[in-house]
């Protein structure tokens, strides 16, 4: 909108050249990152999320990297709220906010705001985490289709934060999802509120990705035998050596990190733990493809073509944010 200072969007799914991008863009405009992704807030969780090296950190800085231990627990609202500050503060400095990363429903919580649910109830999610364990996911979607079929048919199957989350709401208050969203949608509607604060940026949304699923699926298993020849499994046994870590945790259902987790437990083979890390990257980035085609006025790139910073600046200043 006019007026509002300029900010910008660079999404994709796992392993779509995004970071790359996003510092060839902040060598050509003033911007200064930040990371818009679940795992890299956590501190010791290297191999595993991908995360920048640290020449690369030190030389091009990213917001919200290493912020927490992975005993913490972060949810969108706390994104939500550490993002806006940062971008604040990049703002006041007269630079410009470039937000990189692929947890969607960070950049959704952050276009859109988020409702307000009940908090967080240790007790109930406990219970259903070991009903997670005992009887798998499948069973928790079912219980969740049961009561909030809505909300069922949006989260995938395989998704156990926010399966647990959206089953952790309605066991608290007899609520579900869906009901209080759309009490809250009511409400603001009665007293002429318009719902979510607005988010005070002119936003560009850039997207990247190979056009082909089936390049994006080599680079997904190619990247993770090279975290594994890193030392990623050495990694993990760091994090469970400490003694207060466990698969419960959000920081360790870390797309990865499950895997090598349990094949440390002796429940998979070195190559089933290969083969099911890349099949849950791969379902990762299905469902980041899911959210990005329902994102409005999105700018996609080839992760193959040579010519992405030229389009993308292109874009930027053609009346976008920087025109």
């Amino acid at each position: 909108m006019p007026g509002l200072p300029p900010a910008i969007f660079l999404m994709g799914p796992t392993a779509s050249g995004k970071t790359d991008l996003a510092i060839e863009l902040a060598k050509a405009l003033p911007c200064e990152l930040i990371s818009v992704d679940s795992a890299l807030v956590y501190r010791g969780m290297d191999i595993g999320t991908a995360k920048p090296s640290k020449a690369i950190l030190a030389a091009h800085p990213h917001g919200l990297v290493d912020i927490l231990d992975p005993a913490q627990a972060y949810s969108a609202a706390d994104f939500r709220r550490d993002a806006l500050q940062a971008m604040a503060d990049i703002t006041a400095r007269g630079h410009i906010p470039l937000l990189v990363g692929g947890t969607m429903l960070y950049f959704k919580a952050l276009v859109d705001g988020l409702a307000d649910m009940p908090s967080a109830a240790p007790a109930i999610r406990q219970e259903l985490e070991a009903l997670a364990r005992r009887d798998g996911l499948a069973a928790l979607h079912a219980q969740l289709a049961d009561v909030d079929p809505v909300s069922a048919a949006r989260i995938h199957p395989n998704d156990p934060q926010r399966l647990i989350r959206a089953l952790e709401v309605y066991r608290a208050g007899g609520v579900s999802m869906t009901a209080l969203r759309a009490q809250q949608l009511a409400q603001s509607r009665e007293t002429g509120a318009s719902g979510a604060p607005q988010l005070p940026y002119t936003v560009a949304s850039l997207a990247i990705a190979p056009q082909d699923r089936a390049v994006l699926h080599g680079r997904i298993a190619r990247r993770f035998e090279a975290m594994l020849e890193q030392g990623f499994v050495e990694e993990v046994k760091t994090l469970r050596a400490r003694g207060d870590l466990h698969v419960g945790l959000p920081s360790m259902r870390a797309v990865g990190y499950r895997q090598v987790w349990d094949y440390l437990d002796g429940k998979l083979s070195p190559a089933q733990m290969r083969e099911r890390g890349v099949i849950a990257t791969r379902q990762l980035a299905k469902r980041q493809f899911t959210w990005l085609r329902s994102w409005p006025g999105l700018m996609w790139l080839d992760s193959l073509a040579c010519d992405n910073l030229t389009r993308s600046l292109k874009y930027l200043g053609s009346g976008t944010i920087l025109g």
